[in-house]
């Protein structure tokens, strides 16, 4: 009778046990695939990888700035704003809802982390969903056009594309583009900036995408959602000139707009003379001092864009 007793009761007990460690295994898977853990996660995944400069995930907004993650705590600032906050978030709830002719900036005295120039090497890397029509949507860079002081950048839908092997353009259109300079201005013999990849894929209208380019002194690489988005003779474009030096007076990091010819009150004037700009949402933006191999940049792409973004 006392064994049946303690048996029973030993079978209470571990049934109990059981039943706890069955809830608790519940809660935490239900936790591991929330949303929430899920965009907090992405970023985790994302810092892993060596050499990251900054990283924007554009949620928490102080007075019209927003402070990098990474290496640097460099503050972005949005001009022509206030800028809208979607409900539709890759490292959290929300991202920017960039308007053609917003952007955002960091004086080049206060980022000069960012200022990669003669043989450093360089990667970006942006979470976008482009909302409007447009030629040549900057994405981010030291880039600026109108004191040819011109560093690196990111681009989508520029309206041509370089051959390497010749140096002479063929149209494109909504593709993604990788620039460096080595001058500042106009390549050499050529009227406008002729150094940089051009991706075949097209950069659809309303979809999150993730894209990135690379630069290590041997090619310019565009990739396209973790993929080397091969095109020829355009990507990668074969390249081993150091990144122009803009000095003091160079350029400053800007994000969805650079400093143009055709806008002589930059960076005073905070409405953009040209409509040369990135017009969507921004879900998240990072800059590293090195060019990053294709498994990592695929490795970034599967931690980060797994799930379609939540609203």
């Amino acid at each position: 009778m006392k064994r049946s007793i303690y048996n029973i009761t030993c079978y209470i007990f571990l049934n109990r046990i059981w039943r706890k460690y069955i809830s608790l295994l519940l809660i935490a898977t239900l936790i591991s695939q929330s949303p929430v853990f899920a965009q907090k996660n992405r970023a985790k995944e994302l810092k892993k990888v060596p050499n990251l400069l900054c990283f924007w995930d554009f949620q928490n907004n102080s007075n019209g700035h927003f402070t990098s993650k990474g290496k640097y705590a460099y503050k972005l600032k949005e001009m022509n704003g206030p800028i809208l906050q979607s409900t539709e978030g890759i490292f959290g709830k929300s991202s920017l809802q960039i308007k053609n002719g917003q952007w955002l900036m960091i004086k080049r005295k206060d980022c000069p982390g960012l200022n990669i120039h003669g043989d450093r090497s360089v990667t970006i890397v942006a979470w976008i969903n482009r909302k409007e029509e447009g030629i040549w949507q900057y994405i981010a860079g030291m880039w600026n056009e109108r004191d040819g002081k011109r560093q690196y950048a990111l681009f989508t839908c520029g309206h041509k594309q370089t051959d390497y092997t010749t140096m002479e353009r063929a149209d494109a259109k909504t593709q993604v583009h990788g620039y460096v300079s080595e001058v500042g201005g106009a390549t050499l013999g050529h009227p406008y900036c002729f150094s940089y990849a051009t991706g075949k894929k097209k950069v659809n209208m309303g979809e999150w995408i993730m894209i990135a380019f690379t630069y290590d002194h041997k090619s310019l690489s565009v990739y396209f959602n973790g993929t080397l988005d091969e095109n020829g003779n355009y990507n990668p474009f074969v390249w081993d000139h150091p990144i122009f030096d803009g000095g003091k007076a160079g350029s400053d990091f800007t994000v969805a707009q650079r400093a143009l010819p055709k806008w002589p009150g930059y960076p005073t004037e905070v409405v953009p003379t040209t409509g040369e700009g990135f017009g969507g949402l921004l879900g998240g933006l990072a800059v590293y001092d090195r060019a990053l191999d294709s498994n990592e940049i695929n490795r970034i792409y599967e931690s980060t864009m797994q799930k379609i973004p939540v609203k």
